[in-house]
C-alpha cells in the first residue's frame, strides 16, 4: 500500500505526528486515526495534526487536528506553535497565519525556535462555551469530589478550570473522563486545575478532551490565565507552568489571548498505509 512520511513534533512534551497533505491528499479516518495516535502499536502521539491546503486566501495552510480516540479537536495551542515554526523554516517568513476549525490564528516565530500565537479572543458567554443551560460562567454550579466551582471558557475550544490548593493533590486521572463527558457540555471539555503562586505565576494540570493527561495544553493555558484574570487572581499576564514546562500567556485589552513558548522536531520517519486500515 505503500509508505507515507510523518514528523514527530512537541510543545512542552505535548506531543504531535504530524503529516503534510498539502500536495498528496491522505484519508484519514477515526479509526485510522486511532491506529496511528497508539502509543504502543503505532506511532504514539497526544495528538494528529494533517496539514493541508488553505481555504482562506491569506492563510498559509490549513490544520486538521484529531485526538488519539479519533474525535475532532478544534484548537490546539502547542501544535499550532509547531506548525507555525515549519511553515517559516519553510518560507523564511516569521509571521505564519495558520486556518483552523476554530478560525484564523497569527503566529510569529523567533529566532531561538519560540513562538508567540494569537489564540483569538477569549469567548465567556455560557452559549458560547457552549454549556447545555444558562450559567454564570465566572461560577458554575459543577461539583465532583474536591472540585467545585470552575471558570467556564472557550479558547477555540470548551474549558473548564477548577481552582485548587494543590494541583498535585488532585487526582485529575479519575475526575477529569468524568468530568469531560458531563451533561453541563454538550461538545464535552478540557478540564484544567490551577493553584495560583502569585499575580504572574500559576500552576496548571489539563485532562484534555479525548486525549487524557498531557505533559502540557497550550489553550488550557490559555482559559486558565483568563479564568485566573476574571476571578481577581493574577494580572492579565502570567506564567503558566505544566507539567512539561512554562507557557507566558497575555490576556490583552482587545480580548484576544496571546501564548507563546517553545516548539520542537523530535524526528521525522515514515508509516505503512496498511496501518491506517489495521493491517
Amino acid at each position: 500500500m505503500g509508505k507515507r512520511p510523518f514528523l514527530k513534533m512537541h510543545g512542552l512534551g505535548n506531543d504531535f505526528v504530524v503529516i503534510d497533505a498539502r500536495r498528496d491528499a491522505l484519508a484519514l479516518d477515526a479509526a485510522g486515526a486511532r491506529r496511528l495516535a497508539d502509543r504502543h502499536t503505532g506511532i504514539g502521539c497526544d495528538q494528529l495534526i494533517v496539514l493541508e491546503p488553505p481555504r482562506q486566501p491569506m492563510s498559509q495552510l490549513f490544520m486538521r487536528i484529531l485526538n488519539p480516540d479519533g474525535s475532532i479537536a478544534e484548537a490546539c495551542g502547542n501544535a499550532t506553535r509547531c506548525v507555525a515554526w515549519l511553515v517559516s523554516r519553510e518560507t523564511g517568513d516569521a509571521n505564519v497565519r495558520i486556518e483552523t476549525a476554530a478560525g484564523l490564528l497569527a503566529a510569529k516565530v523567533s529566532d531561538d525556535s519560540r513562538v508567540a500565537v494569537d489564540m483569538g479572543p477569549a469567548r465567556t458567554g455560557w452559549r458560547e462555551i457552549p454549556l447545555a443551560r444558562a450559567e454564570d460562567t465566572l461560577h458554575v454550579g459543577l461539583v465532583l469530589g474536591p472540585l467545585a466551582d470552575p471558570v467556564c471558557t472557550n479558547i477555540g475550544n470548551p474549558h473548564a478550570t477548577f481552582f485548587v490548593q494543590d494541583v498535585a493533590a488532585i487526582d485529575l486521572g479519575a475526575l477529569g473522563p468524568v468530568l469531560e463527558h458531563d451533561r453541563l457540555f454538550p461538545q464535552r471539555a478540557n478540564i484544567g486545575v490551577a493553584t495560583v503562586r502569585d499575580d504572574s505565576h500559576m500552576r496548571l494540570q489539563v485532562w484534555e478532551r479525548g486525549t487524557g493527561i498531557t505533559r502540557a495544553c497550550g489553550s488550557g493555558a490559555c482559559a486558565a490565565l483568563v479564568a485566573a484574570h476574571r476571578r481577581g487572581l493574577t494580572g492579565r499576564a502570567a506564567a503558566v507552568e505544566l507539567d512539561g514546562g512554562s507557557l507566558d500567556v497575555c490576556w490583552r485589552e482587545d480580548g484576544h489571548v496571546i501564548m507563546t513558548g517553545p516548539a520542537a522536531l523530535s524526528f521525522e520517519g515514515v508509516f505503512d498505509l496498511a496501518l491506517l486500515r489495521g493491517c
